[in-house]
């Protein structure tokens, strides 16, 4: 058959599928047809559909990596009979997905792995494979995702990561975390208060006389002075000055002297077995006595903004005459820039959980996925960009 037959023969054949579709013949011209999607089957799996140079690539290889090797610890928190549950490197790559992509609900996030190619692929199932159910899900993560698992995973992360972590400069902050509660919930503990708890006018509410019927863990506080007080959590987070990369990571109860004292938490348990001196930076509000010796008893030299209006500072020219005390302050803006990370994109602007444990899992986990995003551009760079960018 002559190549100009073939292509007759073609378009009559598309021409008598067009009229049994009920369509117009629109042979002739530049618009395309419109097809009816009633194929059954697929012969492009999903490795193929994502593409190779997509950056959740390189993300889902290192997940894969931290999974393997916290495999032991999974199966020592499942019992050997049973009904089989949901297998916990699905969740937690699920997890991951609704913290990378902003998902604001469980039940989103098992839409979105039930159509969106990516995600499903990301979780590891296949194209035919069912989805489960939202409440299931959220049944079996509330399971597997405690306080425990979370810093493990965190930690394995961090060995990911532990070449492009600095391991003697560092910079501490605290983040207020929202809970989720509302003013009205924060009623007087002897329920000596009338009202339904909207008009706070002549009331001395403290958190030793209120607390909140929604969240008991939750405390009424406010970060700066001029800011309103919101029912909240404090979260901690000591991160390396060379790129950024979270280190440790806690939450605890909203206080005034919880910053200062998770700090020091972290530091002792971040210079344990350590005989170099590491360093600090942090802002004025640490430039405390109490702080200041405590972390130099910890061996730990404090970098702390002098809080000097009004009063003298607790830092002297033997700390702030070193060169690397301007550098640790001129680096403390990677804490903040991995607090707004974890706000715009993540789920810690206002949490959906309530108690101090479940909220404390999800800040963790969330900076290990703030470590994990970040790896695979770090790996790309050239090692003499990231010795010249330690401070």
């Amino acid at each position: 058959m002559w190549p100009g037959n073939l292509i007759i023969y073609e378009l009559a054949e598309m021409g008598t599928c067009l009229l049994r579709c009920g369509l117009p013949d629109r042979l002739t011209g530049m618009r395309g047809d419109e097809r009816i999607q009633d194929g059954m089957f697929s012969y492009v799996s999903l490795e193929q559909r994502v593409p190779q140079d997509h950056p959740m690539r390189a993300v889902r290889k290192l997940t894969d990596a931290v999974l393997q090797t916290l495999s032991p610890e999974f199966d020592a928190l499942y019992a050997d009979s049973g009904r089989p549950s949901i297998a916990p490197e699905y969740i937690l790559r699920a997890q991951l997905l609704q913290v990378f992509y902003s998902v604001r609900s469980e039940r989103l996030l098992v839409e979105q792995i039930d159509y969106n190619l990516l995600f499903r692929w990301f979780v590891g199932l296949g194209m035919d494979d069912a989805v489960w159910n939202h409440a299931v899900f959220s049944k079996n993560r509330d399971r597997l995702l405690t306080s425990y698992v979370a810093q493990q995973f965190f930690a394995e992360v961090n060995k990911q990561a532990r070449r492009f972590m600095c391991d003697e400069h560092f910079t501490v902050d605290g983040t207020l975390i929202q809970a989720w509660a509302s003013q009205k919930s924060f009623r007087s503990k002897d329920r000596s208060d009338d009202g339904d708890g909207t008009n706070f006018h002549g009331q001395s509410c403290s958190n030793k006389t209120y607390k909140s019927t929604t969240d008991a863990d939750a405390r009424l506080y406010k970060k700066s002075y001029g800011k309103e007080s919101k029912l909240s959590y404090l979260g901690h987070a000591l991160v390396g000055n060379r790129n950024g990369l979270i280190a440790a990571a806690m939450v605890t109860h909203a206080d005034g002297y919880a910053e200062r004292d998770a700090a020091l938490l972290v530091l002792a348990e971040m210079h344990a077995g350590r005989s170099r001196r590491i360093t600090v930076g942090a802002v004025k509000a640490y430039d405390t006595k109490d702080f200041v010796s405590t972390v130099r008893e910890l061996n730990v030299t404090p970098h702390v903004t002098k809080n000097d209006k009004g009063r003298s500072s607790n830092l002297d020219r033997r700390t702030t005459r070193q060169p690397g005390y301007a550098i640790s302050l001129s680096r403390r803006w990677l804490v903040e820039k991995g607090f707004g990370w974890l706000k715009q994109t993540g789920p810690l602007r206002q949490v959906k959980l309530r108690g101090l444990e479940k909220v404390d899992w999800l800040f963790v986990f969330s900076c290990a996925a703030h470590n994990l995003i970040r790896l695979p551009r770090l790996m790309a760079q050239p090692p003499k960009m990231l010795r010249e960018r330690c401070a």
